[in-house]
């Protein structure tokens, strides 16, 4: 095959331009630093990318985002627990400080101030938040454990319980009838009319009485038309898998009687063995002994897993709250009614169908299909027991306050009394309210040392939800060392699947402008010579 001239300058172009094109190539790869620019340069290496870069893509947003938001988020409310068990340590603390039955007058005073600045505490502490998510709150992270203000909203609060929340309280009896279709109590000291208001010793009794202390004081009630609460009890499950209760006392069997109101509630509880009286001021439905024994034969059956025949309901409405309570809705199955427009809010109905419903749960993706709990529901840990055990261990310490106060101011009574008829009530009234007094005393004792044991189960609790927060830590902190390596690995094998090796490709690409460059200066030789050279 003859070669001409024209054949052979094509064929230098050719080359010259595919050493053009190698010389482009590895300049691109070294300004780029990368082996391709587009996928149809080397699609392994393009498909292999994608799939290198999702992975990287991903295990960045577990341990750049997501790990440290979890992070945080347990710190949170780990340092928040701490708080709280170190808020009941001290209650525990005054209790047993409480228990003691040689207190003066200043030292009760000490307990009764550290308990109501404790009590106003706990609950505080559960309204820290992380990001503006309120941490305790569950699935409701825009709303407040506690009423940040007084507001006036009606609930319906349906509280499930056993018969381990009933518990039986000494109650003194300090009134007795006036003669004149009434009653007057030993702290009363403003009327001058001695022989209305005289109580002998032997008037002053102390009773035993069995009562529900419900969650919530201040409880909504209508003088007009009594609000009473409704009592039932599980008693299992029908055909289509519904909770079926049944009436534990009847709404006839129930009568609210207000703290003030004389008789007692507990007065008339010990009179009326069938009957209940619901005291809406502390929150208190106080039990005849029938219905008390009736309420403490209930049991679980154990065959019946998903259903507890010994839950007790109690349903009562609440329509004022006050700065710090406790807002329903994180705790109980209840229903608000908008007072503006009318509309019904129901919480936590699921509640009420069983015994293995789940609660409001918060999980963080992590990691390849792992997942780790951040929340703590506020149920777990700041029981609204604490509150109310504060409640009653205030109360009776104001009460031995106020007898001593009585005792005082007898006595001051007797120093410029000269009737001796006088006298000899004020000094029958004295024994009364010295009487009075020490049982005051044993009763406050008493509940003070039940006080340790009630807090101590509130800080048993809340160390097992601090424990629990630890744990969660501790996975979080070896899903986060494993999610470092990994993405270590990742952006490794990305690195070796995309970018060149600098030195070869600066090698290559000198190759190549020395090989362009000969390639150059053969052709324009080669060019310089014609047929007519050899002719």
């Amino acid at each position: 095959m003859r070669i001409t001239n024209k054949i052979m300058q094509n064929n230098n172009l050719t080359n010259i331009n595919m050493n053009k094109v190698l010389q482009d190539k590895l300049s691109t790869q070294m300004s780029t630093e990368k082996k391709i620019s587009k996928p149809s340069d080397d699609p392994v290496i393009a498909i292999r990318a994608l799939r290198l870069r999702g992975n990287v893509t991903e295990v960045t947003q577990y341990y750049s985002k997501n790990i440290p938001d979890a992070e945080s988020w347990l710190n949170v409310t780990e340092g928040a627990l701490k708080n709280t068990s170190s808020i009941i340590t001290n209650m525990i603390a005054q209790c047993t400080k409480g228990s003691n039955g040689d207190l003066t007058s200043k030292e009760r005073e000490i307990i009764l101030e550290q308990l109501k600045a404790l009590r106003d505490e706990v609950y505080s502490t559960a309204d820290v938040d992380y990001a503006g998510r309120y941490v305790f709150a569950g699935y409701r992270t825009d709303t407040s454990i506690s009423f940040p203000m007084a507001e006036k909203i009606e609930y319906s609060i349906t509280q499930q319980l056993d018969n381990t929340a009933i518990d039986s309280l000494t109650f003194i009896k300090t009134t007795k009838p006036n003669g004149m279709g009434g009653y007057v109590d030993i702290n009363n000291l403003n009327s001058t009319n001695y022989q209305d208001i005289d109580l002998q010793e032997k008037e002053i009794e102390e009773m035993e009485v069995h009562r529900i202390r419900l969650d919530y004081t201040d409880l909504a009630y209508d003088d007009a038309n009594p609000i009473i609460p409704t009592v039932t009890r599980v008693t299992g499950k029908d055909a289509a898998g519904n909770i079926t209760t049944q009436d534990v006392i009847a709404a006839a069997d129930i009568a609210v009687v207000h703290s003030y109101d004389i008789p007692t509630a507990y007065e008339l509880a010990s009179q009326n063995p069938t009957k209940a009286y619901l005291i809406p001021e502390t929150g208190e439905l106080i039990l005849g002994d029938d219905i008390y024994r009736d309420m403490m034969s209930y049991q679980d059956d154990s065959s019946t897993s998903t259903v507890n025949e010994a839950e007790i309901r109690i349903t009562y409405q609440k329509n004022n709250w006050l700065k710090g309570d406790l807002r329903p809705e994180h705790y109980y199955a209840c229903s608000s009614v908008d007072a503006a427009t009318g509309v019904q809010t129901d919480y936590n109905q699921k509640y009420l169908e069983g015994t293995d419903v789940p609660k409001q749960v918060i999980e963080y993706d992590v990691g390849f299909n792992q997942t780790v709990r951040v929340n703590t529901r506020v149920d777990e840990c700041f029981d609204p027991g604490i509150g109310r055990e504060a409640d009653d261990l205030i109360g009776v310490l104001e009460d031995v306050q106020n007898l001593e106060d009585v005792v005082a101011k007898i006595d001051e009574m007797l120093k410029t009394e000269t009737n001796e008829t006088t006298r000899e009530t004020l000094l029958s009234r004295r024994k009364a309210a010295d009487k009075a007094l020490t049982l005051t005393k044993n009763k406050m004792q008493h509940m003070f040392e039940g006080g340790i044991t009630a807090f101590q189960k509130y800080l048993d609790d809340n160390n097992l939800a601090l424990t629990n927060c630890g744990t969660r830590s501790s996975k979080l902190e070896l899903v986060e060392n494993r999610m470092k390596e990994q993405k270590t690995t990742f952006e490794t094998l990305k690195s070796e699947n995309e970018d060149v090796d600098i030195t070869e490709v600066i090698i290559n690409l000198t190759s190549a402008e020395l090989t362009y460059q000969a390639a150059l200066m053969a052709t324009g030789k080669i060019s310089q010579t014609t047929l007519l050279n050899f002719i």
